[in-house]
């Protein structure tokens, strides 16, 4: 008899899936896969205003937020998301071409607790800077989405120190 993982099981059963971060968005596994996949492609192969734009806001360069490029939320995928805001920064090219469909997406997003930053193309080549200082400015006006950092970090990951400072505790010393 064959183990099936819960991925798999999900998918045999049309069933929403157990993954997105505790979300399944509602969408089966199977489309929630197309998207990753779909995401992943989008990640190797950026338009030339992406990669300026990234270049800006990788490696928490803008004003120390961390940003996700590609990122996959519900049943969208955003260009790049600032988790900690819950801001959604769109690259709008020629597939943006109807304002109405854009509209639509912006209001189902928002109904999903995020906002939605829209620069066009020739904007992000001809005027970067400018594209920064207006972004860096509604990040400054956003409202983190957390304070706190997470209960339970991992050992090595980001947070560690952040969460002992906060808890007033030392893992200095203990066996593990």
């Amino acid at each position: 008899m064959t183990q099936l993982t819960l991925n798999d099981y999900a998918k045999q059963n049309q069933a929403p899936p157990l993954q997105g971060r505790g979300k399944g968005w509602g969408l089966s596994a199977e489309r929630l896969a197309e998207l990753h996949k779909h995401a992943v492609d989008m990640r190797r192969e950026p338009t030339e205003p992406e990669k300026r734009l990234w270049r800006a806001l990788s490696r928490s360069q803008l004003g120390g937020h961390k940003f996700r490029r590609q990122a996959v939320i519900g049943p969208f995928i955003a260009d790049f998301v600032c988790p900690q805001k819950r801001l959604i920064v769109e690259v709008d090219g020629h597939t943006h071409i109807d304002p109405a469909k854009d509209a639509l997406r912006d209001a189902k997003l928002a109904e999903m607790g995020f906002r939605v930053f829209r620069v066009p193309n020739s904007e992000v080549m001809q005027n970067l800077e400018g594209v920064c200082e207006g972004l860096l400015a509604l990040l400054a006006e956003t409202p983190d989405c957390y304070e706190r950092p997470h209960p339970n970090p991992s050992p090595e990951g980001e947070g560690l120190k952040e969460a002992q400072k906060l808890l007033g505790i030392s893992l200095e010393g203990s066996v593990g």
